[in-house]
């Protein structure tokens, strides 16, 4: 018995340093092109550096990570053409970012850096969770330059990949071509884009797996009042609660009135299609 438990532990920490590894593994996919990065390989490039960030997204308070700048990283030279940076996390969290948010940062934009978590000097807990937000967490220095939506700071990142636009690889998130230019129902598909398929699918386009697909097999206007979406979208505990809740409220900063009456009309207009 006590052989046979030696044996186990023994193969365990064999095993563990290729665990280790390939849980700290930054996958970049551009076409082609495939790049695998260690976090040790990260912080020991020579443009890593320190970087404060005032007021963090995910832990709610000024955090400084070592991190490199994501433009260098890719190569301004890979990035051209691409439309969008699927941003892959290791909890289902699978954000679309327009690339011109990322191109952006040599015109004086937002600048967006990769954070490496040093496993010799582990980051703070997430707020209300057990994990930090390592290995590697996308954050923006001055997001305001770029109007950076909350969806694009994704922690636990294990992968980056070149795509085209979602309306382009998923046209069921398309709305009636022959709807005006200025029809809400085209401010409610941008929001939608932006704030929710990161988490959500919608009749199955998109990648998230955190929450629920909010078309099929019904569409969420067929079980739910507007009044009620809408209040769940700005505080869902105010509708239901659950212990294994992940959904954050999205405030009048982040999605005002007017865009949450057009994101309704969006669902509204989907389930009619």
């Amino acid at each position: 018995m006590q052989i046979g438990r030696v044996l186990l532990l023994m193969m365990t920490l064999a095993l563990a340093p290729s665990a280790w590894a390939a849980e700290r593994t930054l996958t970049l996919t551009f076409g082609e092109n495939i790049r695998r990065f260690h976090a040790q390989d990260l912080l020991a490039r020579p443009d890593a550096r320190s970087l404060a960030i005032p007021n963090d997204l995910s832990y709610r308070r000024e955090m400084t990570y070592r991190a490199v700048p994501l433009l260098d990283l890719i190569g301004a030279d890979t990035l051209d053409g691409v439309e969008t940076l699927e941003a892959r996390a290791s909890d289902g969290f699978v954000a679309q970012i327009p690339a011109e948010k990322v191109r952006g940062a040599a015109a004086g934009g937002s600048v967006a850096w990769i954070a490496i978590e040093d496993p010799a000097a582990p980051w703070l807990h997430l707020p209300g969770k057990d994990v930090t937000g390592g290995p590697f967490y996308l954050v923006w220095e001055n997001p305001e330059r770029s109007n950076i939506a909350n969806e694009h700071w994704p922690y636990a990142l294990v992968a980056l990949t070149g795509v085209a636009a979602p309306v382009d690889r998923w046209p069921q998130l398309a709305v009636d071509p022959a709807l005006p230019v200025n029809a809400v129902e085209h401010l409610g598909q941008a929001s939608f884009i932006r704030n929710c398929l990161a988490c959500h699918r919608l009749n199955g386009a998109g990648e998230g797996d955190v929450g629920p697909d909010l078309g099929q097999p019904m569409n969420v206007t067929e079980y739910m009042t507007p009044v009620g979406l809408k209040a769940l979208i700005r505080d869902p505990k105010s509708v239901r609660t659950w212990r294994a809740q992940q959904m954050p409220g999205f405030g009048r900063d982040q999605i005002s009135d007017a865009e949450l009456d057009a994101l309704v009309a969006f669902f509204t207009h989907i389930a009619e299609r």
